[in-house]
């Protein structure tokens, strides 16, 4: 029987100390918050540009985020070709999440401690702290050189992801990405309008809506499957956390909601199992099946019901 800790208080990770904060990542986080908040400024506003940021949650989310840091590269989930990963890998930089060396280390140390104290970001332990405060505040714990080498052995054998981690050169992807934005905004706007002017405007308006503000929501569902679905939801397994099915999260978040159908089968490429669990995610993985993009796709399966974690010697 696997332990309830829905009531089971935690300390913080082993040597956090709350005043030693990683400027760069907080000075980013903050600021792109604050640019997002443009977008209630009507200049910066276009119907384009809300568009592309609802297509844009899907391309970069859903494909980037979903589909390659975690049912892929985490849990390999399925296989594709060579190609094909990178180029997801690349939209995955794209949402401004870290390189994929670390993403991928990071979530298989949560998997393997879920809500005990090395539990990277727990709710256990405080919900701002599972929710945002991980990232902003220096963690001994995930020291780059030793949770790579112990987590992501695999990823760090790959000269791709080894490069694109080294001098944090995936945010080049993201940067490059803003400025694809503009650009196709301004030449757009300048086209049918015939005004440099209306190009800026344009192109602006595509980098505030379809790059930050797009960044942010995802930036939020990703946050919120740390926090809030292992505090609020139903469970349909007794795993040996605190991992809950979040209807809101389940939607919003293209199955990644359905957190504790995750933790009771990790390396299943679909978390929702009954009918009203909507997969998004899983759906574009068959898809991709289906047009001879993935294979070896690990379906739920029996054995998942055994709720039990995932020793990091069985990840790949």
């Amino acid at each position: 029987m696997a332990e309830n800790k829905s009531n089971r208080i935690l300390r913080l990770p082993t040597g956090i100390k709350l005043w030693r904060i990683d400027w760069g990542v907080a000075i980013a986080v903050t600021g792109i918050h604050i640019v997002a908040l443009t977008c209630a400024v009507p200049w910066l506003f276009s119907w384009s540009g809300l568009i592309l940021m609802c297509l844009g949650f899907y391309v970069f989310g859903t494909l980037g985020i979903n589909v390659c840091y975690h049912r892929l590269l985490t849990h390999r989930s399925f296989s594709c070709p060579v190609w094909l990963e990178k180029v997801l890998t690349l939209i995955g930089f794209c949402n401004m999440q870290g390189s994929s060396l670390r993403w991928v280390a990071v979530h298989r140390k949560h998997h393997e401690h879920s809500d005990d104290r090395p539990d990277p970001h727990s709710p256990m332990a405080d919900f701002i702290w599972s929710h945002v405060g991980w990232l902003v505040i220096k963690n001994p714990g995930l020291r780059t050189g030793d949770i790579q080498k112990e987590y992501a052995r695999d990823l760090g054998r790959d000269p791709f992801h080894v490069r694109m981690d080294r001098g944090q050169r995936w945010l080049f992807a993201w940067l490059a990405h803003v400025a694809l934005f503009f650009a196709a905004g301004w030449v757009i706007g300048w086209w049918v309008t015939g005004s440099a002017m209306a190009g800026v405007q344009l192109g602006t308006s595509w980098v505030v809506w379809a790059v930050v503000v797009r960044t942010v929501f995802v930036w939020h569902i990703t946050w919120s499957i740390n926090s809030i679905t292992h505090l609020w939801g139903y469970r349909s397994h007794d795993t040996e956390d605190n991992s809950r099915n979040n209807w809101l999260l389940g939607y919003l978040g293209m199955g990644e909601g359905w957190h504790n159908n995750h933790h009771a089968d990790q390396r299943s490429a679909a978390h929702g199992r009954r009918w009203w669990e909507l997969d998004v995610t899983y759906l574009t993985i068959l898809f991709l099946q289906w047009i001879g993009l993935s294979s070896n796709v690990v379906h739920p399966s029996a054995a998942g019901d055994s709720a039990k974690r995932t020793p990091n010697s069985e990840l790949p």
